[in-house]
């Protein structure tokens, strides 16, 4: 599956836009980067897995048991740098 650019690299810019609609839609509100959607009590284990999914889906990476802690999820900002790390390498291949 490509990324958003097309090249299987994954930029900045539409990652973030993708996640930011993806959690506002699902969320009901818009987040900043840095906002813990957990610590404020909008998200439960469900919506964790479905997150995790959407991710593996859209991106087309593989999310391990290894990946699987929170501090990767929690925010905008950090579920971005999750992403870009696990698509990180694939423009080259293109």
């Amino acid at each position: 599956m490509d990324t958003p650019n097309g090249t299987g690299a994954a930029d900045v810019a539409s990652v973030t836009e993708e996640l930011h609609a993806y959690l506002s839609g699902h969320l009901g509100r818009a987040l900043g980067q840095d906002e813990d959607y957990f610590a404020l009590g909008l998200v439960n284990s469900l919506f964790a897995i479905e997150l995790v999914n959407f991710v593996e889906q859209r991106y087309g990476v593989e999310v391990t048991v290894d990946d699987l802690d929170l501090d990767h999820f929690r925010t905008l900002g950090r579920l971005r740098d999750f992403v870009l790390v696990k698509t990180a390498g694939r423009g080259a291949a293109a």
